[in-house]
């Protein structure tokens, strides 16, 4: 696939520039509640932002699903697109029940596996404030010593090092 910039934003004080037309940010039923025991809506919640070459998207986190911005532009497509089947459980009660060969995942580990090194990616940038460039194949950060380091981390605990692989 060809290369794609993906802008990280993080943190309360830290928001992406919202798109016309964005509306309301909703919360997110996938997200656990925090110890107070209810979600308490934010200036932009947790999601994603994803623009392709003719169509706006916003979604909410891990498996929402996503919604054309603005919304005059998905009423115009509305009778074209797929219809999404209902879930039957949340994000988190899907995985455990794919472990247990209840269900499928939704969210695939060919795709989560990946998309995970991307958030490792945003993480190491985010802590050392600079851009990385990073290599897929070789699977490195090519631009900076530092920043490569960090994505092999600590070594793993003992009895666990046939499961950690680069």
């Amino acid at each position: 696939m060809p290369a794609v910039d993906i802008n990280w934003y993080d943190g309360l004080d830290n928001l992406p520039p919202i798109p016309e037309g964005y509306g309301v940010s909703g919360l997110d039923p996938n997200i656990p509640a925090p110890s107070t025991g209810k979600l308490e809506p934010a200036k932009l919640n947790p999601g994603k932002i994803i623009y392709g070459k003719d169509l706006t998207f916003k979604g909410g986190s891990h498996a929402s699903i996503l919604q054309i911005i603005p919304e005059t532009k998905a009423k115009e497509l509305e009778s074209r697109l797929p219809e999404v089947p209902k879930s039957p459980s949340n994000h988190y009660a899907n995985f455990l029940k794919a472990c247990k060969g209840e269900e499928k995942t939704r969210s695939a580990f060919e795709i989560a596996g990946p998309l995970s090194q991307v958030f490792c990616l945003g993480v190491i940038a985010q802590r050392l404030n600079t851009k990385l460039i990073f290599d897929p194949q070789r699977k490195e950060i090519s631009n900076d010593k530092f920043a490569n380091a960090l994505l092999a981390g600590p070594p793993p605990a003992r009895g666990w090092e046939q499961y950690y692989k680069m």
